[in-house]
């Protein structure tokens, strides 16, 4: 109980500001539905403290300038970790997950940009009755079945915290909750639920350093959201339909994933609603936050009108015996940028006038953990114990534009030296030419060592 006090002090008693720094090169996440609470929660925290040290290469000459100096090319982040669930009754619990990071690198200045907070989580869990559940606070909603990139996920956006790992997976797994309200009924072999997350704050611009103890509300919660899901068992299909409604939008998703032999699953996640271009939708934010003028025409030209989009991710991952796994996946997102789209961006950002301008819509992409492109593939391999290692365990994946051919992925591995003590390394890059998507960003290259103590 006095670890459930120390965990809500820590999260409420802030104050809201602005918005992180965003990278580039972040990628849309993945993976796994959303669970359900439990119903017996029990002590069962997981604490640990981490320290990571990466060195970063970066291009030089770009085809679309950015402004700004060159990043510093080492950091190191320090961080404090913690995972807990407290049983506060038979039928109430509440859950947190924080990371306290101390970050130094050349021209972070403190506290601002070297010290930051970061509350994913923080509610309360309550069984009305049984396997139904009422939840309130800030929880990571996650839904979808892909890896590379869910359509259905749609509590991901401005959601990114700093980590070792650029792998979808981990991205979607850290990231930040939405403050909300979920109630869950399961039944057998499926289960309905009903989210609402209200609006707390006006969204603010892209770019902003909040500061160190900002709860980032306002990215999470800058508008009034509703969301209804049925899951339920077809013939092995075990699909899951979805109805979300953000803004005057209302999209619908459908998740499906169906065992094909005893090794393969195969999986599909769709969603679907009128949207604008991705260009459209960057200028709209831009003008609600007043980073742009509202005078400030949609450039490269769009068409202002919107149409119903689709987006798509299939797949199929593949398990062997000696517990190495494949997945390959494609994922469709209308919205995105065409080659033609490309060839535009390129031709505007090449003027000076406009070269942030350009710049701004891929950082918004980045932001709300939206492809860029409307065509990709991500394939993923990972291997527990290779070799028959004990305790080791090694992964690889790679994001590829399939339209201009440019990838970016990265290759870790990481060994358990006891229960206490956990080694990794990241290996991370980009190729392509200098006119391609992960061709074109500044960062090319990383490698970070991290150390991990549990507790």
């Amino acid at each position: 109980m006095k670890k459930a006090i120390l965990f809500l002090a820590a999260a409420f008693c802030v104050p809201a500001a602005a918005q992180e720094d965003k990278d580039l090169d972040l990628i849309p996440g993945s993976v796994a539905n959303a669970a359900a609470p439990s119903s017996a929660a029990k002590d069962q925290g997981k604490y640990s403290l981490d320290d990571a040290f990466g060195w970063y290469g970066f291009r030089g000459q770009l085809a679309v300038p950015l402004s700004g100096g060159m990043p510093s090319r080492w950091a190191n982040r320090l961080s404090f970790d913690g995972l807990d669930t407290f049983t506060l009754s038979p039928a109430l619990s509440f859950t947190a997950s924080d990371r306290l990071s101390l970050a130094s690198a050349d021209g972070i200045g403190f506290p601002n940009k070297a010290l930051r907070n970061d509350i994913r989580e923080a509610y309360f869990t309550y069984e009305a009755a049984p396997q139904t559940y009422l939840e309130a606070g800030r929880i990571n909603l996650r839904y979808g079945v892909a890896y590379g990139y869910n359509p259905t996920d749609f509590f991901r956006s401005r959601t990114s915290v700093a980590q070792s790992s650029s792998d979808p997976g981990a991205q979607r797994l850290n990231r930040l909750g939405t403050v909300l309200l979920r109630g869950q009924h399961f039944f057998d072999g499926g289960a309905v639920e009903l989210v609402y997350a209200p609006k707390l704050h006006s969204p603010v611009p892209l770019g902003l350093t909040p500061g160190p103890f900002d709860p980032k509300i306002d990215q999470t919660n800058g508008s009034d959201r509703l969301l209804a899901a049925f899951s339920f068992e077809l013939e092995e299909f075990s699909p899951q339909m979805l109805v979300y409604y953000e803004g005057g939008r209302t999209k619908f998703g459908l998740n499906l994933s169906h065992p094909i032999g005893a090794s393969v699953i195969a999986y599909a996640s769709w969603a679907g609603d009128m949207a604008s271009s991705a260009t459209v939708d960057a200028f709209a934010f831009a003008k609600r936050t007043r980073t742009f003028p509202a005078t400030l025409p949609v450039t490269p030209t769009q068409s202002l009108s919107r149409g119903f989009k689709n987006d798509l991710s299939v797949g199929a991952n593949w398990s062997g015996e000696y517990k190495e796994s494949i997945t390959i996946e494609y994922n469709f997102h209308q919205a995105g940028f065409s080659q033609a789209d490309w060839k535009d961006w390129f031709a505007t950002g090449a003027n000076p006038a406009f070269s942030q301008v350009m710049w701004y819509l891929r950082g918004y992409a980045s932001d709300i953990q939206q492809p860029m492109s409307r065509h990709q593939a991500f394939v993923r391999a990972d291997w527990a114990e290779p070799f028959h290692i004990e305790h080791a365990d090694v992964g690889a994946y790679v994001m590829t534009n399939l339209l201009d051919g440019s990838s970016i992925g990265q290759i870790s591995a990481s060994y358990d030296l006891s229960d206490q003590w956990s080694l990794g390394i990241y290996g991370s890059g980009s190729i392509g030419g200098r006119k391609s998507e992960w061709g074109s960003l500044r960062g090319s290259s990383s490698v970070v060592v991290q150390a991990v103590r549990y507790f």
